[in-house]
Protein backbone atom coordinates (compact mmCIF):
# COMPACT_ATOMS: atom_id res chain seq x y z
CA UNK A 1 0.00 0.00 0.00
CA UNK A 2 3.13 2.27 0.88
CA UNK A 3 4.48 1.58 -2.29
CA UNK A 4 0.58 2.52 -4.11
CA UNK A 5 0.97 5.82 -2.62
CA UNK A 6 4.55 6.73 -3.57
CA UNK A 7 3.66 5.71 -7.10
CA UNK A 8 0.72 7.92 -7.03
CA UNK A 9 2.02 11.41 -7.48
CA UNK A 10 5.06 10.44 -10.01
CA UNK A 11 2.27 8.16 -12.14
CA UNK A 12 0.15 11.29 -12.03
CA UNK A 13 2.60 13.94 -13.42
CA UNK A 14 3.75 11.77 -16.11
CA UNK A 15 0.81 10.95 -17.01
CA UNK A 16 0.05 14.63 -17.02
CA UNK A 17 3.75 15.29 -19.16
CA UNK A 18 2.29 12.85 -21.94
CA UNK A 19 -1.16 14.65 -22.15
CA UNK A 20 1.04 17.87 -22.49
CA UNK A 21 3.34 16.45 -24.98
CA UNK A 22 0.71 15.68 -27.46
CA UNK A 23 -0.62 18.86 -27.70
CA UNK A 24 2.15 20.76 -27.76
CA UNK A 25 3.13 18.33 -30.65
CA UNK A 26 -0.68 19.00 -32.04
CA UNK A 27 -0.05 22.84 -31.74
CA UNK A 28 3.40 22.73 -33.42
CA UNK A 29 2.41 21.24 -36.28
CA UNK A 30 -0.62 23.49 -36.98
CA UNK A 31 1.73 26.17 -36.33
CA UNK A 32 4.33 25.02 -38.80
CA UNK A 33 1.61 24.38 -41.55
CA UNK A 34 1.12 28.48 -41.46
CA UNK A 35 3.98 29.70 -40.28
CA UNK A 36 6.78 27.38 -41.85
CA UNK A 37 8.53 24.62 -40.14
CA UNK A 38 11.60 26.82 -38.58
CA UNK A 39 9.46 29.90 -38.27
CA UNK A 40 7.37 27.93 -35.57
CA UNK A 41 10.26 26.29 -34.12
CA UNK A 42 12.76 29.36 -33.88
CA UNK A 43 9.63 31.19 -32.05
CA UNK A 44 9.21 28.29 -29.77
CA UNK A 45 12.46 28.36 -29.04
CA UNK A 46 12.93 31.73 -28.13
CA UNK A 47 9.86 31.61 -26.10
CA UNK A 48 11.13 28.27 -24.01
CA UNK A 49 14.52 30.01 -23.36
CA UNK A 50 12.84 33.11 -22.15
CA UNK A 51 10.63 31.57 -19.90
CA UNK A 52 13.36 29.00 -18.65
CA UNK A 53 15.58 32.24 -17.65
CA UNK A 54 12.66 33.55 -15.64
CA UNK A 55 12.73 30.35 -13.88
CA UNK A 56 16.25 30.09 -13.28
CA UNK A 57 17.53 33.35 -12.48
CA UNK A 58 15.11 34.33 -9.18
CA UNK A 59 15.88 30.70 -8.06
CA UNK A 60 19.68 31.05 -7.73
CA UNK A 61 20.97 28.40 -10.29
CA UNK A 62 24.82 28.02 -10.66
CA UNK A 63 26.00 28.10 -14.12
CA UNK A 64 27.08 24.18 -15.04
CA UNK A 65 30.90 23.11 -15.25
CA UNK A 66 32.34 22.32 -18.17
CA UNK A 67 31.26 18.36 -18.18
CA UNK A 68 27.74 19.04 -17.80
CA UNK A 69 27.57 22.00 -19.84
CA UNK A 70 28.95 19.67 -22.66
CA UNK A 71 26.37 17.11 -22.38
CA UNK A 72 24.01 20.14 -22.54
CA UNK A 73 25.38 21.38 -25.58
CA UNK A 74 25.12 17.88 -27.09
CA UNK A 75 21.75 16.83 -26.31
CA UNK A 76 20.45 20.28 -27.61
CA UNK A 77 21.83 19.43 -30.97
CA UNK A 78 20.75 16.32 -31.44
CA UNK A 79 17.27 17.27 -30.23
CA UNK A 80 17.84 19.93 -32.56
CA UNK A 81 18.11 17.94 -35.29
CA UNK A 82 15.49 15.31 -34.07
CA UNK A 83 12.84 17.98 -33.53
CA UNK A 84 13.10 19.51 -37.18
CA UNK A 85 12.81 16.26 -38.59
CA UNK A 86 9.67 15.13 -36.42
CA UNK A 87 8.18 18.18 -37.15
CA UNK A 88 8.89 17.99 -40.44
CA UNK A 89 7.10 14.79 -40.59
CA UNK A 90 3.88 15.75 -39.17
CA UNK A 91 3.39 18.43 -41.67
CA UNK A 92 3.10 15.74 -44.04
CA UNK A 93 1.50 12.68 -42.23
CA UNK A 94 -1.09 11.90 -39.76
CA UNK A 95 -0.21 12.65 -35.88
CA UNK A 96 -1.05 9.22 -34.95
CA UNK A 97 0.72 7.45 -37.16
CA UNK A 98 3.98 9.49 -36.59
CA UNK A 99 3.78 9.09 -32.63
CA UNK A 100 3.45 5.56 -33.08
CA UNK A 101 6.33 5.30 -35.57
CA UNK A 102 8.26 7.11 -32.41
CA UNK A 103 7.74 4.71 -30.14
CA UNK A 104 10.34 3.09 -31.93
CA UNK A 105 12.92 4.71 -30.60
CA UNK A 106 13.47 2.93 -26.72
CA UNK A 107 14.57 -0.09 -29.29
CA UNK A 108 16.82 1.60 -30.84
CA UNK A 109 18.18 2.75 -27.52
CA UNK A 110 19.32 -0.87 -26.56
CA UNK A 111 21.71 -1.23 -29.54
CA UNK A 112 23.07 2.28 -29.51
CA UNK A 113 23.69 1.65 -25.20
CA UNK A 114 25.34 -1.56 -26.34
CA UNK A 115 27.34 0.71 -28.71
CA UNK A 116 28.36 3.87 -26.68
CA UNK A 117 27.54 2.20 -23.07
CA UNK A 118 28.83 -0.89 -23.89
CA UNK A 119 26.04 -2.77 -22.38
CA UNK A 120 24.92 -6.44 -23.15
CA UNK A 121 22.03 -7.16 -25.16
CA UNK A 122 19.54 -10.01 -24.19
CA UNK A 123 17.77 -12.66 -26.12
CA UNK A 124 14.75 -11.33 -24.94
CA UNK A 125 15.73 -7.78 -25.86
CA UNK A 126 16.59 -9.30 -29.71
CA UNK A 127 13.53 -10.58 -30.32
CA UNK A 128 11.35 -7.96 -28.84
CA UNK A 129 13.29 -5.27 -31.42
CA UNK A 130 12.58 -7.59 -34.43
CA UNK A 131 9.00 -7.67 -33.32
CA UNK A 132 9.21 -3.68 -33.17
CA UNK A 133 10.56 -3.82 -36.85
CA UNK A 134 7.38 -5.62 -38.00
CA UNK A 135 5.42 -3.31 -36.54
CA UNK A 136 7.08 -0.43 -38.35
CA UNK A 137 6.88 -2.29 -41.32
CA UNK A 138 3.34 -2.74 -40.70
CA UNK A 139 2.99 1.23 -40.39
CA UNK A 140 4.41 1.68 -43.52
CA UNK A 141 2.53 -1.06 -45.87
CA UNK A 142 -0.45 0.97 -44.95
CA UNK A 143 1.51 4.13 -45.73
CA UNK A 144 2.30 2.76 -49.02
CA UNK A 145 -0.99 1.50 -50.23
CA UNK A 146 -2.51 4.27 -49.39
CA UNK A 147 -3.00 5.76 -52.74
CA UNK A 148 0.56 5.92 -52.93
CA UNK A 149 1.03 9.00 -50.77
CA UNK A 150 5.03 8.86 -51.62
CA UNK A 151 5.09 12.88 -49.51
CA UNK A 152 3.36 10.85 -46.22
CA UNK A 153 6.15 7.87 -46.70
CA UNK A 154 9.08 10.36 -46.77
CA UNK A 155 7.51 11.44 -43.64
CA UNK A 156 7.63 8.65 -42.24
CA UNK A 157 10.90 8.33 -43.00
CA UNK A 158 11.53 11.41 -41.65
CA UNK A 159 10.22 10.16 -38.19
CA UNK A 160 12.05 7.09 -38.18
CA UNK A 161 15.43 8.91 -38.97
CA UNK A 162 14.30 11.01 -35.73
CA UNK A 163 13.40 8.58 -33.62
CA UNK A 164 16.94 6.74 -34.14
CA UNK A 165 18.16 11.02 -32.78
CA UNK A 166 15.70 10.32 -29.90
CA UNK A 167 17.11 7.06 -28.97
CA UNK A 168 20.67 8.87 -29.19
CA UNK A 169 18.98 11.50 -26.43
CA UNK A 170 17.78 8.72 -24.40
CA UNK A 171 21.81 7.65 -24.11
CA UNK A 172 22.39 10.88 -23.15
CA UNK A 173 19.69 11.81 -20.71
CA UNK A 174 21.00 8.89 -18.52
CA UNK A 175 24.26 10.55 -17.50
CA UNK A 176 22.56 14.04 -17.92
CA UNK A 177 19.50 13.39 -15.20
CA UNK A 178 21.91 12.65 -12.34
CA UNK A 179 23.78 15.69 -12.50
CA UNK A 180 21.38 18.81 -13.59
CA UNK A 181 18.14 19.99 -12.20
CA UNK A 182 14.85 19.41 -14.29
CA UNK A 183 14.79 23.40 -15.05
CA UNK A 184 18.30 23.39 -15.50
CA UNK A 185 17.98 20.53 -18.48
CA UNK A 186 14.78 22.23 -19.96
CA UNK A 187 16.50 25.68 -20.11
CA UNK A 188 19.89 24.52 -21.59
CA UNK A 189 18.05 22.10 -24.43
CA UNK A 190 15.51 25.10 -25.12
CA UNK A 191 18.66 27.39 -25.40
CA UNK A 192 20.63 25.35 -27.70
CA UNK A 193 18.01 24.64 -29.60
CA UNK A 194 17.19 28.84 -30.16
CA UNK A 195 21.09 29.46 -30.82
CA UNK A 196 21.25 26.76 -33.35
CA UNK A 197 17.80 28.45 -35.10
CA UNK A 198 19.35 31.91 -35.00
CA UNK A 199 22.61 30.89 -36.93
CA UNK A 200 19.90 28.76 -39.18
CA UNK A 201 18.47 32.81 -39.26
CA UNK A 202 21.54 34.37 -40.25
CA UNK A 203 22.18 32.03 -42.72
CA UNK A 204 19.09 33.05 -44.09
CA UNK A 205 19.63 36.58 -44.63
CA UNK A 206 22.35 35.73 -45.83
CA UNK A 207 21.60 33.44 -48.57
CA UNK A 208 17.85 33.01 -48.82
CA UNK A 209 17.62 30.70 -51.35
CA UNK A 210 19.40 27.78 -49.36
CA UNK A 211 17.39 28.43 -46.01
CA UNK A 212 14.10 28.62 -46.17
CA UNK A 213 13.57 30.72 -42.76
CA UNK A 214 11.92 34.04 -42.36
CA UNK A 215 11.50 35.90 -39.54
CA UNK A 216 8.20 37.58 -40.29
CA UNK A 217 6.40 39.20 -37.16
CA UNK A 218 3.78 36.38 -36.42
CA UNK A 219 0.34 37.46 -35.46
CA UNK A 220 -0.59 37.94 -32.55
CA UNK A 221 -2.73 35.02 -32.46
CA UNK A 222 0.36 32.70 -33.17
CA UNK A 223 2.42 34.25 -30.55
CA UNK A 224 -0.12 33.17 -28.20
CA UNK A 225 0.14 29.29 -29.62
CA UNK A 226 4.42 29.62 -30.04
CA UNK A 227 4.03 30.89 -25.92
CA UNK A 228 1.74 28.07 -25.23
CA UNK A 229 4.00 25.46 -26.88
CA UNK A 230 6.50 26.48 -24.94
CA UNK A 231 4.91 26.37 -21.67
CA UNK A 232 3.77 23.10 -22.79
CA UNK A 233 7.02 21.80 -23.70
CA UNK A 234 8.93 23.08 -20.39
CA UNK A 235 6.32 21.80 -18.00
CA UNK A 236 6.37 18.39 -19.36
CA UNK A 237 10.09 18.32 -19.57
CA UNK A 238 10.60 19.22 -16.02
CA UNK A 239 7.02 17.06 -14.84
CA UNK A 240 8.94 13.95 -16.92
CA UNK A 241 12.19 14.92 -15.07
CA UNK A 242 10.47 15.28 -11.50
CA UNK A 243 8.39 11.79 -11.98
CA UNK A 244 11.23 9.82 -13.03
CA UNK A 245 13.82 10.82 -9.98
CA UNK A 246 10.72 9.59 -7.69
CA UNK A 247 9.83 6.60 -9.15
CA UNK A 248 11.31 3.65 -11.44
CA UNK A 249 11.10 3.89 -14.51
CA UNK A 250 9.59 0.35 -15.17
CA UNK A 251 6.92 1.58 -13.03
CA UNK A 252 6.05 5.02 -16.03
CA UNK A 253 7.21 3.99 -19.43
CA UNK A 254 3.80 2.02 -19.96
CA UNK A 255 2.33 5.59 -19.10
CA UNK A 256 3.92 6.97 -22.54
CA UNK A 257 2.20 4.57 -24.62
CA UNK A 258 -0.85 6.89 -23.91
CA UNK A 259 0.53 9.63 -26.47
CA UNK A 260 -0.72 6.86 -29.24
CA UNK A 261 -4.25 7.65 -27.93
CA UNK A 262 -4.21 11.25 -27.18
CA UNK A 263 -2.14 11.32 -30.75
CA UNK A 264 -5.31 10.17 -32.37
CA UNK A 265 -8.26 12.50 -30.88
CA UNK A 266 -6.37 15.29 -30.62
CA UNK A 267 -5.54 14.48 -34.39
CA UNK A 268 -9.28 13.61 -35.47
CA UNK A 269 -10.32 16.78 -33.76
CA UNK A 270 -7.51 19.27 -34.70
CA UNK A 271 -7.08 17.99 -37.95
CA UNK A 272 -9.89 15.30 -39.10
CA UNK A 273 -7.14 12.79 -39.73
CA UNK A 274 -8.28 9.29 -39.78
CA UNK A 275 -6.80 6.45 -37.81
CA UNK A 276 -6.32 3.31 -40.01
CA UNK A 277 -5.93 -0.35 -38.88
CA UNK A 278 -2.46 -0.86 -40.28
CA UNK A 279 -1.24 1.96 -37.46
CA UNK A 280 -3.47 0.52 -34.71
CA UNK A 281 -1.61 -2.64 -35.49
CA UNK A 282 1.62 -1.49 -35.81
CA UNK A 283 1.60 0.88 -33.09
CA UNK A 284 0.25 -2.16 -30.81
CA UNK A 285 3.27 -4.46 -32.24
CA UNK A 286 6.11 -1.97 -31.29
CA UNK A 287 4.88 -1.11 -28.09
CA UNK A 288 4.60 -5.13 -27.16
CA UNK A 289 8.37 -5.11 -28.32
CA UNK A 290 9.25 -2.01 -26.03
CA UNK A 291 7.35 -4.06 -23.12
CA UNK A 292 8.98 -7.14 -23.47
CA UNK A 293 12.80 -5.22 -23.88
CA UNK A 294 11.49 -3.16 -20.32
CA UNK A 295 11.53 -6.81 -18.60
CA UNK A 296 15.07 -7.63 -19.95
CA UNK A 297 16.90 -4.79 -18.31
CA UNK A 298 16.61 -1.35 -17.15
CA UNK A 299 14.54 0.92 -18.99
CA UNK A 300 15.27 4.42 -21.31
CA UNK A 301 13.08 6.99 -20.47
CA UNK A 302 11.07 7.95 -23.32
CA UNK A 303 9.14 11.01 -23.91
CA UNK A 304 11.58 13.33 -21.71
CA UNK A 305 13.50 15.94 -24.77
CA UNK A 306 11.46 15.15 -27.74
CA UNK A 307 11.07 18.40 -28.70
Amino acid sequence: MTQSRSLAIPFAVSCLAVLLFAIMDATMKGLSLSLGLFNALFWRALAGTLLGLAIMLPTGHRWPDRAVLRLHVLRGVVVTLMASLFFWALMRMPLAEAIALSFIAPLIALYLAALLLGERIGKRAISASLLGLVGVAVILSGRMQDSYDWDALLGAIAVLVSAVLFAWNLIIQRQQAQLASPVEVAFFQHGIMFILFSLCAIAAWAAPDLVPLRLDLPVPASFLLIAACAAFAFTSLAAFAWAYARAEAQHLIPVEYTAFLWAAIIGWLAFGERLTLSTIAGAALIVAGCLIAMRSGPPAQMHEGIA
